[in-house]
């Protein structure tokens, strides 16, 4: 077979270590975002935070910058482009951040760092990296908020501590330990009592299950009240069995939650009154009790991860225009430094200058893509503005259907770049804090030949939902025939999906005694 050479032309789509690094960026959330930024100040010396305070004009109006770019939304003006005016974040950001050719010593420095790399490069192989540091702060400041005023105590931990402060034999502490671990997180016990004493044997040759039980009773008026029980209706009568003697009909509730739960978990209300003997006012009291007990006391105890919701975006209503202005506090204020980009020197081939000029061309290129992000954030969350202005307005029921391709027409970019940007990203409005991405969903069709959003569905099953008779719920069929009394055509199962996405259990379990 003869070898030979040929070149053929080819077309492909390749990214640039910057685009790569702004695609990087936009997706971040505003915690990660923080960390991202906090690491880059660690790594590189280049970029410092600018503690300068700046007024809030329209030069200084930059995401970069600390302050929030705005955009007004006028309800009056029906623009297909609700971007147009708005202004550019990041705009005099470069001549304020050091990082200019004008403002160094030696001004032609810029001629030799490229704009672009070659989509063929990425940064190991033009530029040295430096160490990847740590990027948590060493100063004493309160960045590890959450970390020192959060508690690590588990529910076992609460369980021990108490333990060690009851007067209790040996043996008897070493089989309440084992009915602790026993304990998971909801307060409940994972194994039975004859297992727990079945395990304790091989340590205690003369032990009896009555020992057990007599410690595992100790156990149970430990804090929170109704740990450590063995099933649902033990751990509600040791919550009932602490309430006082005289509490109006404490006797008829202890009835029901040991010998008939399951008649008042199926709703079967005429069953439960004939067999507990009871009145309807006398059940409905009863059973108003038992609600006010808690099923899983141990959620009281555990402690689990915190997450704090950081708007993205604020919008509100200023003389009839709706206003969209960037969080000014979701990233620190960074900038160039400008006494070390005045050490680059031109045409320098030295080991040092090296450094400096590629973490000052790094740094350039990080803020930059901050600019960047800051803008399409800016110019999504304004396009959404402007077609959701009924929600803003009304609440959910006036939610219009919005898919990703009509906002990425609006602002001119791909969809792929919108659903990076909605993710994880939120606004603040007057109706509440919502995820981006909750202003997009499908839509239905209507009587009149609109169209209807399934969220505004949604809205409107919870607000039939709520004002139900509690005697005689809504079913799934009723709640479809009345929306499309409202012209709204819905089928049934559809219904029910929506239902169950918003929590709303079966009709013939929301059937309670008024």
């Amino acid at each position: 077979m003869k070898q030979s050479l040929q070149l053929k032309i080819g077309q492909q789509l390749t990214m640039t270590p910057q685009l790569q690094q702004a695609i990087r960026l936009l997706q971040l959330s505003t915690l990660d975002l923080q960390q991202e930024i906090q690491e880059a100040l660690d790594t590189n010396p280049m970029l410092e935070v600018n503690e300068e305070e700046h007024s809030s004009t329209a030069e200084d109006a930059s995401g970069l910058n600390g302050e929030a770019p705005k955009n007004d939304t006028d309800t009056n003006n029906d623009t297909d482009n609700p971007t147009a005016d708005t202004t550019e974040p990041g705009t005099a950001a470069s001549e304020d951040s050091g990082a200019t050719p004008e403002d160094t010593a030696d001004g032609d420095w810029n001629e030799e760092i490229p704009n672009d790399l070659p989509v063929d490069t990425s940064w190991e192989d033009v530029y040295q990296t430096t160490s990847s540091g740590s990027s948590l702060p060493s100063d004493g400041d309160d960045n590890d908020f959450e970390t020192r005023r959060g508690t690590t105590d588990s529910l076992q931990d609460h369980l021990t501590w108490q333990l060690n402060l009851t007067p209790m034999s040996d043996s008897d502490r070493l089989i309440a330990t084992a009915i602790i671990d026993a304990v998971d997180a909801s307060g409940m016990l994972t194994i039975t009592i004859e297992e727990i004493y079945q395990g304790l044997q091989a340590t205690f040759e003369e032990l009896e299950l009555d020992e057990v039980m007599a410690v595992l009773h100790r156990v149970q008026q430990f804090d929170p009240v109704g740990v450590a029980s063995q099933d649902l209706s033990e751990c509600l009568l040791l919550q009932l069995r602490q309430l006082p003697a005289d509490t109006p009909l404490l006797d008829a509730a202890k009835l029901i939650v040991s010998d008939y739960l399951g008649l008042l978990g199926s709703r079967d209300y005429k069953q439960l009154m004939r067999r507990a003997k009871l009145k309807e006012p006398e059940l409905r009291d009863a059973v108003q009790l038992i609600q006010r007990l808690n099923p899983r006391p141990g959620d009281s105890i555990s402690s689990g991860d915190i997450e704090y919701v950081v708007p993205d975006v604020f919008v509100s209503k200023q003389e009839d225009r709706w206003s969209v202005q960037l969080n000014p506090d979701i990233a620190p204020r960074i900038r160039i430094n400008p006494d070390y980009a005045s050490l680059v020197k031109r045409a320098d081939t030295s080991t040092d200058n090296t450094f400096l000029r590629d973490n000052l061309q790094e740094a350039r290129w990080f803020l930059k893509s901050l600019q960047s992000r800051n803008e399409t954030l800016l110019k999504v969350a304004s396009c959404i503005v402007e077609k959701q202005r009924g929600f803003l307005d009304f609440g959910a029921e006036a939610m219009k259907p919005l898919v990703l391709h009509d906002v990425a027409e609006d602002v001119g970019m791909h969809e792929s770049t919108i659903s990076r940007v909605t993710t994880q990203k939120y606004m603040h409005t007057p109706q509440g804090i919502f995820e981006l991405k909750y202003f997009f969903s499908s839509h239905v069709s209507t009587d009149s030949g609109g169209e209807c959003s399934s969220t505004a569905i949604r809205a409107i099953i919870r607000k039939l939902v709520a004002a139900e008779n509690p005697k005689k719920p809504l079913s799934d069929s009723k709640i479809t025939t009345l929306l499309a009394d409202q012209g709204i055509k819905v089928a049934r199962r559809t219904i029910a999906k929506y239902r169950e996405s918003l929590g709303i259990p079966a009709s013939n379990e929301r059937k309670r005694l008024v």
